[in-house]
């Protein structure tokens, strides 16, 4: 029997921290042994994420990077942009990392450009999608960012065949996304009963979109659009994808194409109903749903998954399965909580 994964979470009080620690609870190989967070240093976990009182008996911890480093063989930072970079090159001298920030996920000139912040620290990453990448041998996973996660899931397929001239993603987004601290956008009175578009062409996820798709076919750089909105909804994002075709394809040769590409990927669905969002609600699954409009050459992909899910900390977990050699499910083999 392969000996646990013993496991270290830096920033460990947000969604994902939590996410993460709810998910690693089910995990039969890994036990998480460090949990760090400056504010909470001293509070046992469940005092900040009452459901997983009994589930945990760990208490948050100030620990320097190396001192984390030291007890753990992966550890998730679950920190802001701009933060992990400061801290991963000296975790990275005795551990594996796994970020879920986007301080690795670009090129550094891109990320400085995107989220106006000075970069420190130019190494290579892997990008975490397992569904694209092979992350095993890597040392350093830039997990994804949820809307990313949707959007090229979603169109990955078409485009790895060079079959798009264009692609348009219009993505709805459980309030949760929006981080653990309050904001205007957050709160209930302007939440409830409405829904928010924001950062219509400016959404720095965009660049995350255009940087993966355009590994398949570097002609789309200028031919991906997207547009977030938030939904009276704590959890999940269905994304809407528009993507025209140069011919006209028929619904047969689309469905055979992605249920060949995601051959294999265990949490890929192809669903023949449009999915929703408690289909998913709580697992790693990301479904998927093609309808073909011949009369414009438009395939519309519907998917949907957790954002704090597989789009954050299942994911990450997923990477970390695959990353020490384990079936990639192991961990996160169960259903949506539907209803």
């Amino acid at each position: 029997m392969k000996k646990m994964i013993k496991v270290g979470i830096v920033g460990g009080s947000g969604y994902t921290g939590g996410e993460l620690l709810r998910l690693l609870s089910f995990h039969p190989g890994a036990e998480v042994v460090a949990v760090t967070s400056r504010r909470f240093d001293g509070m046992p976990v469940s005092g900040v994420h009452a459901h997983l009182d009994k589930i945990y008996d760990l208490y948050f911890e100030n620990l320097s990077p190396g001192e984390i480093a030291g007890r753990c063989d992966v550890v998730f930072t679950a920190v802001p942009h701009g933060s992990a970079m400061k801290i991963v090159p000296e975790l990275l001298d005795s551990t594996r990392v796994i970020d879920l920030s986007a301080d690795y996920r670009l090129p550094p000139p891109i990320f400085e450009t995107v989220y106006g912040l000075t970069h420190c620290d130019s190494r290579e990453a892997v990008y975490g999608i397992p569904e694209l990448y092979d992350v095993r041998g890597h040392a350093l996973i830039a997990n994804p960012g949820c809307y990313p996660t949707g959007a090229i899931l979603a169109a990955a397929p078409l485009a790895s065949e060079r079959l798009l001239t264009s692609a348009v993603f219009d993505s709805k987004s459980g309030i949760s996304g929006a981080g653990a601290e309050p904001t205007a956008v957050s709160h209930y009175p302007n939440m409830a009963e409405n829904i928010q578009a924001y950062k219509l062409t400016t959404h720095r996820h965009t660049a995350e979109i255009v940087q993966e798709l355009t590994r398949f076919d570097e002609t789309l750089q200028h031919s991906i659009c997207f547009t977030p909105h938030i939904i009276p909804s704590v959890r999940g994002i269905l994304t809407t994808a528009h993507l025209f075709t140069e011919k006209q394809l028929t619904s047969e040769e689309v469905v055979y194409l992605y249920k060949e590409f995601y051959r294999d990927k265990p949490f890929i669905r192809l669903r023949e109903n449009i999915p929703s969002l408690p289909g998913v609600r709580g697992s790693n699954f990301c479904d998927i749903h093609i309808e073909v409009d011949k009369a414009t050459n438009r395939v519309v992909v519907i998917s949907v998954i957790d954002n704090l899910v597989k789009g954050a900390s299942g994911q990450a977990i997923q990477n970390m399965n695959k990353m020490f050699d384990l079936d990639e499910v192991t961990g996160l083999w169960y259903g949506g909580l539907a209803p």
